[in-house]
């Protein structure tokens, strides 16, 4: 499973950046630009609305999670440059990679 959540994470890295180059190209770096064109339509406003939540569903998460889990810090770092199709499993491979190492201890 963990490298599952590892090949996710690199394709969760990669695949919106093809869409994101090709945004920045056409409307240039702009913040307000890019914010018009996630809510330009209502299915593109929806899909947004729906990252926006569920991003801050993981942050909410990754907070609570406790001492045992990753600092959370770099996952929302993750979340907000790249994506939470980033992010989160970024996070699933963090978690299950310091884990066993941990379990093997204790065994």
């Amino acid at each position: 499973m963990k490298n599952l959540y590892l090949a996710l994470a690199i394709v969760g890295s990669v695949l919106p950046y093809v869409f994101f180059v090709q945004h920045f190209s056409a409307a240039g770096p702009g913040a307000v630009a890019f914010l018009a064109a996630a809510f330009a339509t209502p299915v593109a406003s929806g899909f947004t609305a729906d990252l926006v939540i569920s991003s801050l569903v993981f942050w909410t998460y990754m907070f609570a999670a406790g001492e045992d889990a990753p600092r959370p810090w770099v996952f929302i770092a993750l979340n907000c440059l790249i994506g939470l199709s980033s992010a989160l499993p970024a996070y699933l491979y963090w978690t299950l990679h310091t884990r066993a190492p941990q379990a093997a201890a204790t065994a």
